[in-house]
């Protein structure tokens, strides 16, 4: 199987002889995780400082007001240290101490601003919140077969200035035998949309000129055939760019089937947009340009 394009679904994929450091993907790990995942890093963060701290105000022995050799006090004591509470009943005595307190100011002021970097990052980072339909399908459209994706918005604000692009690998076989997995950018009917507010079709008409002409459900199967959609707008309310990306896999496509319609009209003249049949397909009859009925789709 094809591992082109990422996807969460598909097996895992072990890569080996890579050069990778935490301490230079933190920031975009933290960017990545949710909101509880980044919130327990800071604090943790936050309470590691703290400890190493303590453990150095236990070297020095110079804290007025805490018990002897007591780690929970001292940990406490560096907690109001870094968070400038300063209660009065504990206070660093002697030179070792007021420099390590000196010191725990200075990186109590780094590991604020970066948690409020961070924090502030991930409030300002616009989610896309672009749906993209379970299966991509082929059926006839003005009787040449396409290939179509169904794409929309759960945002209020619509997503403006959208461009689409449509990716297809699969597998090659070189004249020396050599195998390997072949990109080709597909022609869309139309690749941008003013406005993208609930739905949108991208459609790739299979003629003469596509990579797909002359293929089959057996031949996306042999062939480890994949697509990757990717969107680009910009969000309306508050500018900023978003962008978007969904892969299909072989078995993802339904041979025979469009989409149901989402648009009807009520007797009052208003139109109603119905999300419930965002994923939902429709068997077509089969014809003899297109002899495949949606039964024929691989499992």
């Amino acid at each position: 199987m094809a591992f082109f394009f990422s996807k969460k679904s598909q097996p895992p994929v072990e890569i080996r002889g890579l050069r990778w450091s935490l301490a230079g993907d933190w920031y975009y790990l933290l960017l990545r995780a949710p909101w509880w995942g980044a919130v327990l890093a800071i604090a943790a963060m936050f309470l590691f400082v703290n400890l190493l701290f303590a453990f150095g105000y236990m070297a020095t022995g110079g804290v007025h007001g805490a018990r002897p050799d007591s780690l929970l006090d001292l940990f406490f004591f560096s907690v109001q240290t870094m968070g400038t509470i300063g209660y009065g009943s504990m206070y660093p005595v002697g030179l070792g101490a007021h420099i390590l307190s000196t010191f725990q100011a200075l990186v109590g002021i780094l590991v604020i601003a970066v948690s409020t970097g961070v924090v502030f990052a991930k409030f300002s980072v616009m989610r896309p919140r672009a749906r993209f339909a379970n299966v991509a399908v082929i059926t006839p459209y003005d009787g040449v077969p396409t290939l179509m994706f169904r794409i929309g918005t759960e945002r209020a604000s619509p997503i403006i200035d959208v461009t689409m692009r449509l990716v297809m690998t699969r597998t090659e076989h070189t004249k020396e035998g050599v195998s390997m997995y072949r990109a080709y950018d597909l022609k869309l009917e139309r690749d941008h949309a003013p406005v993208l507010s609930r739905a949108w079709m991208i459609l790739h008409r299979i003629t003469a000129e596509s990579p797909l002409y002359g293929s089959s459900p057996a031949s996306f199967v042999k062939d480890e055939i994949e697509f990757m959609v990717t969107l680009n707008g910009a969000d309306e309310t508050s500018g900023q760019t978003l962008h978007a990306r969904k892969t299909y896999h072989d078995h993802e496509v339904r041979w025979g089937a469009r989409y149901a319609d989402m648009l009807s009209e009520r007797p009052d003249g208003v139109f109603v947009v119905d999300m419930a049949c965002f994923d939902q397909i429709i068997a077509t009859e089969p014809r003899p340009s297109f002899p495949y009925p949606v039964s024929s789709t691989p499992a």
